[in-house]
């Protein structure tokens, strides 16, 4: 349950389900000590400890048994009368763990477009022979959906696109905004410090528009493997005072609120809940228009603006539109805001319990 996608869905329906009354047992390979998603006293929090990775295929084949045979345990015990995983490696887990338990429905879930995140030959083989075991698939698009009918052996796929719980709560870490945010304009973006999220190009865009725009300062949001070379890239560029990494926060929602304009310079997205909550906040956004995720929720001049998927002079040229024109950001930001009905947890949910009720018949 530390920071991602994948974990805030996860977080929002646990919630949400637990709050209407359901009994909810969310399983991890993780302990909890590592969790940044809050969960309510009434979710049962169970914590296995086998999240290290084996670098030969002896380990890594012992490694995954181990985690099925503890998951088969767990799902014996507490009989659910729904078993739902998270992401590919946990779907092909839980498609094992679950053979011959009776009265159990299985639903995988996958949280990215596939083709954009390879497995590798053997993963994908399992995959694609593992996901006929499941009651059912859920993707986050039609396109993604189309790509596992084709490659996976899939019962049932359903298009589920994520949820927005609003309004946004606050958690730890609180961080505090610089007293410079009030001075400045926000181009804001967030997300792992990843490659995939190509925040370099993001950082060498702004510096390219830096001097022409000098009351707009970028927020980069997030953790991960690439702040050392993204710090070294905004030292070097002479811009430690106009681009910020302030990290993980958990009081996200005052960062939006404090933001002019939300980018998005992921190489690919499954279905981003950044995105999401950004618009719900009054943000109007620019964003690649990745295969999969961003087009689903930005339509085109309406409220924000899509650009085709690395090209960096289309995105400076989209950003310096919205950072000149205040108009036509508070015009799109006003549009924007319809995301909170358009993917609101109840009807999300919704989709997801009636899904639950055709296969359970």
């Amino acid at each position: 349950m530390e920071g991602g996608g994948a974990e805030r869905v996860t977080a929002n329906l646990a919630r949400y389900w637990a709050e209407k009354g359901w009994e909810i047992t969310l399983v991890t390979f993780t302990r909890a000590d590592t969790d940044f998603f809050q969960l309510p006293s009434s979710v049962h929090r169970v914590e296995l400890g086998l999240i290290g990775e084996k670098k030969n295929l002896i380990g890594w084949i012992d490694n995954n048994l181990r985690r099925i045979f503890s998951l088969r345990q767990i799902l014996r015990g507490f009989r659910p009368d729904v078993a739902l995983a998270m992401m590919n490696t946990n779907n092909i887990i839980l498609s094992f763990a679950a053979r011959g338990i009776s009265d159990l429905v299985v639903v995988g879930s996958e949280r990215t477009y596939p083709p954009c995140v390879p497995l590798g030959f053997f993963l994908e083989w399992l995959r694609s022979w593992s996901y006929g075991n499941l009651s059912a698939l859920v993707a986050q698009t039609a396109k993604s959906g189309e790509w596992l009918q084709l490659h996976c052996r899939t019962q049932r796929i359903e298009t589920i696109p994520n949820a927005l719980t609003w309004p946004l709560s606050i958690q730890e870490p609180v961080v505090e905004l610089p007293p410079q945010l009030k001075r400045h304009k926000v181009l804001l973006a967030a997300g792992r410090l990843s490659e995939e999220k190509c925040f370099n190009f993001l950082i060498t865009t702004f510096s390219q528009i830096a001097k022409d725009y000098p009351d707009w300062v970028l927020v980069i949001l997030g953790e991960g493997p690439e702040r050392g070379e993204l710090e070294r890239q905004i030292s070097n560029a002479s811009l430690s005072d106009r681009i910020m990494l302030p990290g993980q926060v958990g009081n996200i929602s005052q960062w939006y609120e404090a933001s002019d304009l939300y980018v998005m310079s992921s190489r690919f997205e499954g279905f981003p809940n950044s995105l999401l909550e950004a618009m719900a906040s009054g943000l109007a956004a620019v964003s690649f228009d990745c295969d999969t995720g961003p087009r689903e929720i930005i339509l085109h001049e309406i409220n924000g603006l899509l650009v085709s998927p690395g090209d960096f002079q289309a995105l400076k040229t989209a950003l310096e539109r919205l950072m000149e024109d205040q108009d036509l950001r508070q015009e799109y930001a006003k549009e924007a805001k319809t995301v909170i009905e358009r993917f609101s947890i109840e009807s999300i949910a919704g989709r997801w319990e009636k899904l639950f009720q055709e296969i359970k018949g």
